[in-house]
């Protein structure tokens, strides 16, 4: 049985404690279900008490802070109105959140590509409450500086006649001129110089929230004594959660079988993980000065 919290109750007579079932009718379902127990000594019902409380405190699975991206827009502006009916169930389960209400394209991308090390080390994730162009968007502002990998060789026939290794020099670096235009909300435009790329093959003619690798430096965290760590990916400890608010929940669907934003919530809070493959998409281009431009994008889905 997995407890959600569990409170004691009044003249410390009485105990309440919420568990998690499966839905009947829908397996992939999960539906809170509350319970009352008591005891005519008050110490014997506060031991339970005490009891339970220790047993969900000793699961390491589960989050403790996590940073919350809230879309007010999305799916006939359901973000809001989801985040509202679960919030509830984080505030008891003792699950501090911090929420950001997304006030425009790349408002996730940019916080999360700017955050420093110290302060994303307070957290445990990161959630979405979205659709999959506000979860992309997410995993990209954290990936645009740290993950930690090379470029694949130089396709063939792109005009660039130096050499390979100069390309893979590139590994993170020289890519921070995306700037944010003003249109679409789930897609980034990478804007290099003042060439527009809407017709370019991977790209869509959508607003620039992020899906551009930029380049941080790992390095420009301060050099003092104080120096925090950098956070790289992939890691053990942080993870991604998504509350499904959009048109698709393609990602959601394929990972919990449940377009459910209750199901979704108290899976986060229990600290369920499973594994999500990432595509990384690198787009070659030509500048006038015939050198190559690597752009990256991750993504997790390519529902449309």
């Amino acid at each position: 049985m997995k407890v959600l919290y569990v409170d004691l109750g009044i003249q410390e007579l009485s105990s309440k404690a919420r568990k998690i079932v499966r839905s009947r009718k829908h397996p992939s379902q999960l539906v809170p279900c509350e319970y009352l127990f008591g005891h005519k000594d008050p110490e014997t019902c506060k031991s339970l008490v005490e009891h339970l409380s220790a047993c969900i405190n000793n699961e390491q699975d589960r989050p403790k802070n996590l940073m919350v991206f809230v879309h007010p827009l999305c799916g006939k502006g359901r973000g809001c109105k989801n985040w509202e009916m679960v919030a509830p169930l984080f505030d008891r389960a003792n699950v501090n959140t911090k929420v950001i209400i997304t006030k425009r394209a790349g408002h996730a991308y940019d916080t999360l590509a700017s955050i420093s090390d110290k302060e994303l080390k307070k957290f445990d994730g990161v959630v979405a409450v979205g659709g999959d162009g506000l979860f992309n968007e997410i995993l990209n502002g954290l990936l645009n500086s740290r993950n930690k990998t090379s470029y694949p060789p130089t396709p063939e026939g792109f005009g660039y006649f130096g050499s390979t290794e100069k390309c893979q020099g590139y590994k993170n670096d020289g890519l921070n001129n995306s700037t944010p235009t003003s249109e679409a909300v789930n897609v980034m435009l990478p804007v290099g110089s003042n060439k527009s790329d809407d017709h370019e093959p991977l790209l869509s003619t959508g607003q620039s929230v992020g899906l551009d690798i930029s380049s941080l430096n790992p390095n420009t965290e301060s050099s003092t004594g104080d120096q925090v760590p950098s956070v790289s990916f992939p890691n053990d400890w942080f993870r991604l959660g998504i509350i499904p608010s959009g048109s698709t929940d393609a990602i959601v669907l394929s990972t919990t079988g449940e377009r459910d934003a209750v199901t979704s919530a108290l899976l986060i809070i229990f600290g369920r993980r499973i594994a999500l493959d990432i595509a990384q998409v690198v787009r070659w281009k030509s500048s006038p000065s015939a050198e190559v431009l690597p752009t990256v994008r991750y993504a997790a889905s390519f529902a449309r």
